[in-house]
């Protein structure tokens, strides 16, 4: 299985932050639940993949969210579309 890679850098460097933060904090309360969620936050901002972005199709790379499969909201058929001049 190939992992590819739909976490942008500051999606990265955001889930990195906090993912020490909760776990620090997780660590402070002996909270198993905090230290998982902070491991896994961890884990997603340094191999830069997320599975619920995954599911969902989406991308932050290039700092901003992207859909991977960019589909129009209104399917049009040929008969719909308007013949083009020809060129001389």
């Amino acid at each position: 299985m190939k992992i590819v890679k739909n976490v942008g850098r500051l999606d990265s460097y955001i889930r990195l932050t906090l993912g020490f933060s909760m776990l620090g904090f997780g660590i402070a309360r002996k909270s198993d639940l905090l230290i998982l969620l902070g491991a896994g936050k961890i884990a997603e901002g340094i191999t830069r993949f997320c599975p619920m972005l995954y599911i969902f199709g989406i991308t932050t790379i290039d700092n901003r969210i992207e859909y991977l499969e960019k589909r129009p909201l209104i399917e049009t058929t040929d008969q719909e579309q308007p013949e083009m001049a020809p060129q001389e």
